[in-house]
């Protein structure tokens, strides 16, 4: 089949967040399986180009608000063609979605453009069976395949497949930007794109698409509860039929203890010997006691944020010096969370341990030295680091909440269902007492290990989606 996937960053071109890792691993991997797959994306300021780029469409132009002249250049990597939307005045400019800690103002007109022209790619270089649009940044494209160019042959036959990777990102905006985009009021009602006064792109790719699909199953249901809906819970239980989930690959190239370039000495499911070894560099980066080896090492790499699950973290705090642990953070955030940990490692520099900001190399060590991985999001459409640990036999706390809720289970770590401190510390505790028991808990590291969440599985559940889609 063809697929068109339209996204706003891929790794490694550019990036923000996770869906940059999805878009830049998902592609290949449906390559693979046979598939012909090509991605449109905004050819930013900031990208950069592994191979060479080649002219694909010049001087496309695009006739909303004052009219735009587009360039459409192409390469091809592993498999998959990249195209690339260069519009200077909307692309080349600081931030991909904005600088300064605000959102670019014009970020309606600018994936507006962004949309009609990935709609040019499907008329004029790549007719797809499937297009597969990824959040906000990319809903318009359904929207005016639906609304402006339904009687196109382009997209007669053609099925849309949209994602929703983090539904608090929603793409909103004043009504006055309707015929910015090209959009006239029929579409400002409350069953199209109408919300709460404001026009809100997501919910339009929502009512047009054939298919929506999140990044895990308890996470499609989640979307449709007040909690987590995000004033979509409603609109969303009524398209229910057409919501699915399907858990996000990692790129085990990158994450395994067999050959991360990153850790001291490698380790397999069959031969654990090298995480002692991990574990003690990792206590000697972060200054702890030597001493304190046979202590659980608990590790935590995230922002340091309230959705993260830190505000239970800083209702235990005064609770964590009295446990049997040692703990290295890696993290920044809000301030507040930050000093919790920071005074932490000042009264107890023996046993925890924190540094302030992001270092990749880092992580990776973390993943590798701890006994545990502690992630008590609030919500987690996905998550990545707890699929990391399950390979580096580093066993998950997480709250019951996604992808956390899908990827972890009684033989791999350990869950707590409400979302509490109560149930976090009792969670904790729970793991603690496990440790102690050297070989169950070592049975449990080779359980994870052996769990299987590549992109090949989620490729293969991508490509049954889109087969059932094109049957009708």
């Amino acid at each position: 089949m063809k697929i068109l996937i339209v996204a706003s960053e891929a790794t490694p071109f550019s990036k923000t967040g996770g869906l940059a890792d999805v878009i830049g691993a998902l592609p290949p991997a449906l390559a693979q399986r046979g598939e012909r797959v090509a991605v449109v994306l905004p050819g930013y300021r900031e990208n950069v180009y592994p191979t060479p780029l080649r002219p694909a469409f010049r001087k496309l132009s695009i006739a909303l608000g004052p009219g735009y002249t587009v360039d459409i250049e192409e390469t091809t990597d592993r498999g998959v063609t990249w195209y690339f939307v260069f519009c200077p005045p909307l692309f080349d400019r600081d931030g991909l979605y904005g600088s300064g800690g605000r959102d670019h103002p014009d970020n309606a007109v600018r994936f507006a453009v962004f949309c009609r022209a990935a709609l040019a790619v499907a008329r004029h270089l790549f007719r797809p069976d499937i297009i597969h649009c990824h959040d906000w940044q990319a809903a318009l494209a359904p929207v005016y395949i639906r609304h402006i160019f339904r009687g196109d042959p382009t997209f007669i036959a053609s099925k849309i497949l949209f994602t929703i990777h983090n539904l608090g990102y929603q793409g909103i905006f004043l009504p006055e930007v309707l015929p910015q985009i090209g959009l006239d009021s029929s579409v400002f009602t409350p069953r199209q794109m109408e919300f709460f006064g404001k026009l809100n792109l997501l919910k339009g790719a929502i009512y047009y698409s054939d298919a929506i699909s999140t990044v895990s199953r308890s996470y499609a249901r989640e979307i449709q509860t007040p909690e987590l809906g995000f004033g979509l819970d409603l609109f969303l239980k009524t398209h229910a039929r057409r919501v699915v989930g399907i858990v996000n690959g990692v790129d085990y190239a990158d994450w395994s203890p067999e050959n991360d370039d990153f850790i001291p000495r490698p380790f397999t499911v069959d031969d654990l010997s090298g995480k002692t070894a991990c574990k003690r560099a990792l206590m000697a980066e972060f200054g702890l006691a030597s001493g304190n080896i046979d202590r659980p090492l608990i590790g935590i790499v995230s922002r340091l944020v309230p959705q993260k699950g830190f505000d239970l973290i800083t209702q235990i705090a005064h609770e964590l010096p009295h446990l049997h642990l040692s703990m290295a953070v890696l993290g920044s955030g809000d301030a507040a969370y930050q000093a919790v940990f920071q005074s932490l490692a000042a009264a107890y520099p023996d046993r925890f341990g924190v540094r302030i900001g992001y270092d990749n190399a880092l992580a990776h060590k973390i993943e590798a030295g701890a006994d545990m991985f502690l992630m008590p999001s609030h919500y987690e459409p996905c998550g990545l680091n707890q699929i990391y640990s399950l390979r580096y036999g580093t066993i998950p706390i997480v709250h019951a909440t996604g992808g956390l809720n899908d990827t972890i289970d009684g033989e791999t770590g350990f869950k707590f269902q409400e979302y509490s401190a109560v149930a976090l510390l009792d969670a904790i505790r729970t793991a603690l007492a496990a440790f102690r028991d050297r070989e169950g808990w070592r049975t449990m590291m080779r359980q994870a290990m052996t769990r299987d969440f590549s992109w090949n599985v989620a490729a293969g559940e991508y490509s049954a989606l889109y087969r059932e889609l094109r049957a009708g």
